[in-house]
């Protein structure tokens, strides 16, 4: 089962004086963040600098809260992507549509300033130690999208779906861990008697 992640990071937004564009980041390299918490335990998500070369992006959109209409598209040339040392980098003309415009106010009025973008893994690695997941290679960029609050986007569970069951696998090791030390402490006990 393929599922679609979603990051959320700061939208990093720069108006132009004319016409109405934005730019912005909807994923940044190199930096934690933490994508799940549980009982005080953090788990963490790295993207890696190369996580996107190779990645299909031929037909990416964007769109408010990964959802609706879309506003830019990269078939039509309303959107470009492009990576450089900070991360996935988004120029947008939100001109084409009544969306578009409604939603480049929105961002030029700072009631929009994160960004997100939805995406399918195709090679990660996990950290026990640090309970950081990393994402090393995007197998494709779906969507990038200017969001409200993350933190209530039903979609977010897509992303915490895999570090609650990394917490619920964390959990029943350490029960089994615990229950092998106490059958040891038992065999013990029998032998010395």
């Amino acid at each position: 089962m393929i599922t679609k992640d979603r990051q959320y990071r700061k939208f990093e937004v720069r108006v132009a004086e004319e016409g109405m564009i934005v730019e912005g980041y909807a994923a940044t390299f190199e930096q934690e963040a933490v994508m799940y918490e549980i009982d005080g335990i953090q788990y963490k998500e790295v993207v890696d600098m190369k996580a996107f070369q190779g990645a299909e992006m031929h037909d990416v959109v964007m769109n408010f809260n990964h959802d609706g209409k879309p506003v830019a598209r990269t078939k039509n040339g309303t959107l470009e992507i492009n990576t450089d040392a900070h991360g996935l980098r988004i120029k947008a003309d939100l001109s084409g549509t009544e969306e578009g415009r409604r939603l480049y106010e929105e961002i030029k009025g700072g009631y929009i300033d994160k960004m997100s973008f939805a995406f399918t893994v195709n090679d990660e690695e996990y950290s026990k130690e640090t309970r950081t997941r990393r994402i090393v290679s995007v197998k494709r960029l779906y969507d990038v999208a200017a969001v409200d609050i993350p933190a209530y986007d039903t979609t977010d569970i897509f992303a915490r779906s895999f570090y609650a069951a990394e917490a619920e696998r964390e959990a029943a090791e350490a029960v089994e861990r615990k229950k092998r030390k106490l059958k040891m402490l038992i065999d013990l006990e029998e032998a010395n008697k």
